[in-house]
């Protein structure tokens, strides 16, 4: 099932708060997902699922796009948190691009290279010097069967951020066009009988 049909087919609840309205949904595989949308801009802010800790069992959640959960609260399995100066990346969406920031890599621009890899369905990020290396799956191109190219790919770096940016292709800009027009379809309910998808 393509990724439009899945969120036609899933139970989905909405409420709108603080400026965002928020989506809960359940798929048909029982697989949730969250997301919240500006309600000004209609631009994705947030995008996180729900899964099990294989650990505690407590259900957590994962962040695809918006901020992560609070660092200090991100163990391992083992209980080791991961060092603060570590590279750590954060996913934005605007109405024309993909970004993704990678904080925490001090090298110059000129050490940054970030291609596409088609046969792997992603982008790369290498480093000259070799202490960095990162494929960075996107999920968007995914969803809508198609490939990551070169020519929509640019970047900078600025207070220790590479800064990636993926201009949309016409059939993410269409995918999101069609979600949202099927978002208008559900109807907001009173939070105290919203499921529990807050994942912050």
């Amino acid at each position: 099932m393509n990724w439009l049909n899945s969120i036609r087919a899933a139970d989905k609840t909405a409420i709108t708060e603080n400026g965002n309205r928020k989506v809960h949904y359940k798929f048909q595989d029982g697989t949730e997902m969250a997301e919240e949308y500006n309600l000004e801009t209609n631009v994705l802010v947030r995008r996180a699922w729900k899964q099990s800790n294989n650990i505690t069992k407590k259900p957590s959640w994962v962040t695809e796009v918006g901020d992560p959960e609070p660092k200090s609260l991100l163990l391992d399995n083992s209980g080791i948190q991961e060092a603060q100066n570590s590279p750590y990346m954060l996913k934005r969406i605007t109405r024309d691009n993909i970004e993704w920031r990678i904080r925490n890599l001090p090298y110059p621009l000129e050490v940054y290279s970030v291609t596409a890899a088609p046969e792997q369905k992603c982008l790369i990020v290498r480093t000259t010097n070799k202490k960095y290396y990162k494929k960075i799956e996107v999920q968007e191109l995914e969803r809508c069967g198609i490939l990551p190219e070169q020519k929509n790919i640019s970047f900078t770096h600025k207070f220790n951020t590479l800064i990636i940016t993926y201009k949309k292709p016409p059939q993410v800009l269409k995918m999101e066009r069609d979600v949202l027009h099927e978002l208008k379809n559900v109807k907001n309910i009173d939070n105290s009988e919203l499921p529990s998808c807050n994942p912050s």
